[in-house]
């Protein structure tokens, strides 16, 4: 394989020009079907094969009216007044009469008619049903809506918001954590390389692939329902690992060229080596985003494809636009610069880490780790253990009013309703009775009473029926994201045929609430099968690539240990609220895709830094031919670039908290503890410290293997034999 990227490296370097033009063809032919295309991503949600989907499709072909998206408008009255005051009452039922008037609403409902009104009288609850589903009511139409609550608020009534939509719900991603991660990854590559350019290429290329995917995400989604989170986390993947491959292949190409390698040369040989482990680094990032999709969920599905290509683009232009930008670049690339932590000296350190790589401080690293691999592993494993205890507490759920910030108004309307109503009214179920084959005339009203006897019920009523289907409403006594509201909404399932009672009707649990327990449900069943699917893939991807089966089962167990502990923090901060003032953050439940999706992306980029490490590992075994010695120059050689790389990981993840989503913050800071924590911890100590203890076992395989599994040699061991060049002594 090392020979056909070293002549894809040298053609792409020799034939700048026409490569360039190439990628500037296909960003401008996106950009243009943007332009004709675009569409807009969306916030639609459905969960197939659950039952609360059932109940949705059911109102959509029964009862459309109440088949679209919820909005609940809480009114507060001012202290020592009521909404029922005579002042008051006349302003709130003037204010939900007016959006008869706002077409996209199918039925409005205020206080006086939902008769949810707080036992002290200062609270009450109103409805409206949008004809629309979720992700599909109109910025326009939410306007209307809020321009309707006029007259309540000009009489002193409070008006806040909750519900699948509601005034101002949908977060607007910010460009912030992208320009600070561009920005922290360019200091960290000026300091790296001591070479503006040399710094700003990786960055160039990179963002070149962002634009091309982003704009991708909106063409498709002018033909498919896009989730909005799949932008965020494309422009996660996309700027972190396009810069982390261009920083493996520069590195190597600026090597070569200290070395006194022809150009042409010098960029064929960075892509032949560097470029190996870049493709097969990009490859189980592939499999464990694409394998997103083995959990069944749409949106899941879509987010992990449109990160999967993010993360191929990235990998196709590091190997190919990079090298052709080192011919534009010419001899810029190792002009080096005074930088504030090394003044005067980086041209020096980059001829040490050239000429005698043995001088540098990652080869101290390295040496350090094999005479003390022992403690080193206890040390390390136990700490991980450690940090992540507190992910056996962990509590999976999707974000309600109580997670947002407290200026937010579902929030407002959370604490409102949650104090003077109950928690249970911020989060109703939606049963939907199924009339068709009823024998009693009453059989929702009987259906509704069953309901209600139920332990853990507040009220169960009858809110609209028709063309064979009927409505109920039920409040459960404890909030949403509750355990207790998901064993009523269990419990309630399970005596179906107690609630039916010989009517002959029949009914499905849904609701918003009931939607989001069954999502962490499904979720919670298909993570062990995403595992074995993801994992499975991976590991024989890696035995293929390095011929020995130890190296991917060491890689598999350091990966479990960082998502072990990452998972730890995260829980330890959003559900236990450690440091939550100084992040910005309301305390409540683990998201519950979050650990599936840090599981993928942890997984690809923790097969990342095995392969740039043990890629040199290997390299340096089979010219050395003594295992302790090329865990010494392996992990030396490597540990400079992978510091580098893991850090701009790193700092473009921490990026992600600038913004005010509280599901990007979770999975930015989880993926950035992950990330430090498995680069630093295990890739550099722990799987080196096991290395040397296992020596010449570690590449041990039967003869079979040895015949039948080709050598990729990824590593481009004998591409460099070929080319090297003698260096000075010093």
């Amino acid at each position: 394989m090392s020979r056909y990227l070293f002549a894809l490296g040298r053609f792409s370097f020799r034939r700048r020009w026409w490569v360039l033009g190439t990628w500037l063809a296909v960003l401008i032919g996106v950009a243009l079907a943007f332009a004709g295309f675009r569409g807009q991503p969306s916030d639609n949600f459905t969960i197939p094969g659950t039952e609360s989907q059932r109940a949705v499709e059911q109102l959509q072909q029964k009862l459309p009216a109440f088949g679209g998206a919820q909005t609940q408008i809480t009114f507060a009255a001012p202290p020592g007044r009521t909404i029922t005051d005579p002042a008051l009452a006349p302003a709130i039922d003037q204010a939900m009469a007016g959006l008869a008037t706002v077409p996209d609403i199918a039925a409005a409902a205020g206080p006086a008619q939902t008769r949810q009104i707080s036992p002290d009288g200062r609270v009450g609850l109103g409805m409206v049903q949008w004809k629309a589903p979720l992700g599909e009511v109109t910025d326009a139409a939410l306007g209307q809506l809020e321009s309707a609550m006029k007259p309540a608020q000009n009489a002193g009534v409070r008006v806040e918001y909750a519900g699948g939509v509601y005034p101002g719900y949908k977060v607007s991603v910010p460009h912030l954590p992208e320009i600070i991660g561009i920005a922290v990854a360019f200091l960290i590559l000026l300091i790296t390389f001591g070479a503006v350019v040399a710094a700003g290429l990786p960055i160039l290329t990179a963002s070149i692939g962002v634009a091309i995917g982003a704009l991708g995400i909106f063409v498709v989604s002018s033909f498919v329902e896009m989730p909005s989170a799949s932008l965020s986390l494309a422009l996660m993947l996309g700027l972190s690992c396009g810069i982390d491959y261009a920083l493996f292949i520069l590195n190597r190409y600026r090597n070569n060229l200290l070395l006194l390698m022809p150009r042409d040369e010098a960029a064929g040989l960075a892509v032949g080596t560097a470029g190996g482990a870049v493709v097969f680094a990009a490859l189980t990032v592939i499999i464990a985003l694409c394998g997103l999709a083995v959990v069944g969920i749409p949106f899941l599905t879509y987010m992990g494809l449109s990160a999967a290509v993010s993360v191929l683009i990235a990998m196709l232009i590091a190997l190919t636009l990079l090298p052709a930008l080192f011919g534009f670049a010419g001899g810029k690339v190792s002009k080096f610069i005074r930088t504030p932590l090394q003044p005067g000296r980086a041209k020096e350190v980059a001829q040490v880490a050239a000429y005698t790589p043995h001088r540098t401080m990652g080869a101290a690293w390295a040496r350090f780790v094999v005479r003390f691999r022992k403690p080193l592993l206890l040390g390390g494993a136990a700490a991980l253990v450690l940090i992540g205890l507190p992910s056996f507490g962990m509590h999976l759920g999707l974000p309600s009013g109580a997670s947002q910030p407290e200026s937010n108004t579902s929030r407002q309307a959370y604490d409102l309703t949650a104090d003077h109503l109950g928690a249970g009214f911020t989060g109703p179920l939606l049963v939907v009775a199924d009339l068709t084959g009823a024998r009693d005339p009453r059989a929702a009203a009987t259906v509704a009473a069953n309901i209600a006897r139920e332990d853990g019920v507040v009220t169960a009523t009858p809110m609209a029926q028709d063309n064979g289907t009927a409505v109920i409403q039920v409040i459960p006594a404890t909030g949403p994201n509750d355990p207790a509201t998901a064993d009523l909404v269990k419990r309630i399932r399970a005596d179906r045929d107690a609630i039916d009672a010989d009517t002959g009707a029949t009914f499905l649990v849904g609701g918003t609430t009931a939607s989001n327990i069954d999502t962490s449900d499904k979720l919670a069943t298909a993570l062990p099968i995403f595992v074995v699917v993801v994992v499975g893939l991976a590991f024989l991807l890696l035995t293929v690539a390095f011929r020995a089966a130890l190296v991917p089962l060491t890689s598999i167990a350091g990966f479990l240990l960082s998502v072990f502990a990452a998972l730890g923090v995260q829980v330890a901060v959003f559900q236990w609220g450690w440091g939550a003032d100084l992040l910005g953050i309301t305390p409540g439940e683990t998201i519950s895709f979050l650990p599936i999706i840090v599981l993928a992306i942890v997984f690809g980029l923790s097969s990342d830094y095995e392969v740039f490490v043990v890629s040199r590992i290997k390299e340096e075994y089979a010219t050395a031919g003594d295992a302790l010695t090329a865990v010494r120059n392996g992990v030396g050689l490597s540990a400079r670039v992978v510091t580098a790389a893991a850090l701009i990981m790193f700092g473009v993840f921490v990026a992600f908290l600038a913004g005010g989503d509280p599901i990007v913050k979770s999975v930015g800071l989880t993926l950035a503890v992950g990330v430090f924590l498995d680069a630093f911890v295990v890739r550099l100590t722990l799987i080196p410290a096991v290395m040397a203890m296992l020596g010449d076992r570690m590449w041990a395989h039967s003869k079979w293997f040895g015949r039948f599994v080709p050598d990729l040699d990824i590593e481009g061991t004998a591409l460099e034999d070929k080319h090297r060049t003698p260096v000075p002594v010093s």
